[in-house]
Formats: structure tokens, C-alpha cells, sequence
């Protein structure tokens, strides 16, 4: 059941690198919408590993380092 779950996410991680690179040539607009979507949830994992990285710092979370 594992394998399974981690080969869809692998097949919906290149799927959503496939429709950034068409959507940049001027895909169809169900591409430029995947496309869309990957780029905003690389956004919020990106930011939530900067969280966590000032958290296990040790720091007060006001960004201030």
C-alpha cells in the first residue's frame, strides 16, 4: 500500500513539473492552471521548512536571527 501511495505522489510531482515547463511555452490553459497549483504548494512547503527551521533553532519565531 506504501509503494503505491509514494509512485502516485512521484507520477503527480512530475506530472506538476511537466505542466510548469508547457505552461512557460504557452500550454493550453488546464496546464497554465496545474502549473498554477505545483508552483503555490513548492511556495507553502518552502515556507513551512523555514518555519520549522527557525523553530528547532531555538529561536523566539520573531525572525529575528
Amino acid at each position: 500500500m506504501i509503494p503505491l501511495v509514494l509512485v502516485v505522489l512521484l507520477v503527480a510531482a512530475v506530472g506538476g513539473c511537466v505542466c510548469v515547463v508547457w505552461a512557460e511555452r504557452g500550454g493550453p490553459r488546464w496546464a497554465r492552471a496545474v502549473a498554477a497549483l505545483t508552483l503555490g504548494a513548492g511556495r507553502m512547503l518552502r515556507g513551512a521548512g523555514k518555519n520549522d527551521r527557525r523553530r528547532s533553532v531555538g529561536g523566539s519565531g520573531d525572525g529575528a536571527e
